[in-house]
């Protein structure tokens, strides 16, 4: 599993400038939080924000989550402040800082440098914050491969579907849903984009959000288009969608179970004892080294979900 097995299931945007909010987000089973300084933040708000996320990171109850901070995007007056604010006062307690609007591997560059001289500063370990890149128009798109090799501290590759619809004119105005009328999934062509360059690079790859808050059927539709295909998680913006996320990017059950007999079976069979076989039959299925690759994936995120097993791989009398 990418970027060392953090399950990424449940990604939950928290208002950097609701305290309150903030305050509820600690006890969620989301797998992280990520407060945002940026679209759900005022322009005249946003001071006050950073100082209520500093506060937050320091002083609230975390544990099991990663902790993120969405920063505004480069082309604005604030994302210097954001960084430099929230890492100097928060730096020990955030795992990543979520870069919007990517556009280039310049932009990450530049936040991978002003991190590390941050770091630096503060003598906090270098390259122990990650990056987040959000990929929201065209631009990005296009470059995606590049800003996923910008630097070692990409950890997700994230689709912004909103501001992605507008980059590119799209006719709808209901985001994260399906397009009546089109023949198929506008999005399927982005989202293999997106999951390819995160492959390539060892990211993970989280899909944007769903912005019907009240519809979960509607939410749970769109979750599992995208993990279907492979990606590790969905942001959440609402409570109510956390529980239907957590359970879509995780394996099922059965799923998990049968990954990890095939584990058992193929460490067996290949071994002297099991007659170092490279092709086998469990049950009515053949398995072989590319079966184990699916089962590695399978068990891995199963386990970082928390899954134990029920069943037990025999070895033969």
């Amino acid at each position: 599993m990418s970027t060392a097995g953090r399950p990424r299931r449940s990604c939950l945007a928290v208002p950097g400038s609701s305290v309150k909010m903030l305050g509820k987000a600690q006890g969620l089973p989301a797998d992280q939080v990520f407060l945002d300084l940026e679209d759900a933040v005022a322009p005249l708000a946003k001071p006050a924000a950073r100082k209520n996320v500093v506060a937050v990171l320091n002083e609230g109850d975390w544990a099991g989550k990663i902790r993120a901070v969405r920063v505004n995007d480069l082309t604005t007056p604030w994302t210097y402040r954001d960084v430099v604010d929230v890492v100097e006062g928060a730096g020990a307690n955030l795992d990543c800082l979520m870069l919007p609007k990517v556009q280039s591997a310049s932009h990450v560059e530049w936040l991978d440098l002003t991190l590390t001289q941050i770091e630096r500063a503060l003598g906090l370990p270098v390259g122990g914050i990650g990056i987040e890149a959000q990929i929201e128009n065209a631009a990005g798109l296009v470059n995606v491969d590049a800003i996923a090799a910008a630097s070692p501290r990409v950890e997700t590759i994230i689709f912004g579907p909103a501001d992605f619809m507008a980059s590119i004119n799209m006719r709808s105005m209901v985001v994260g849903a399906l397009i009546p009328g089109y023949p198929g999934d506008p999005y399927h062509y982005i989202l293999m984009r997106l999951l390819m360059a995160a492959r390539t690079y060892d990211k993970q790859a989280i899909d944007g959000p769903f912005l019907q808050i009240r519809d979960v059927d509607g939410f749970r539709e769109s979750a599992r288009r995208s993990a279907v295909l492979g990606f590790d998680g969905k942001w959440v913006l609402h409570p109510g969608q956390i529980e239907a996320a957590n359970e879509i990017y995780a394996p099922s059950q059965q799923d998990y179970d049968h990954a990890e007999l095939i584990l058992d079976a193929y460490e067996y069979y290949t071994s002297a004892e099991g007659g170092q076989r490279g092709a086998v039959m469990l049950g009515n299925e053949m398995i072989d080294e590319a079966s184990r690759k699916l089962a590695l994936v399978v068990a891995a995120k199963g386990r970082a979900a928390g899954l134990r097993r029920t069943s037990v791989f025999e070895r033969p009398e």
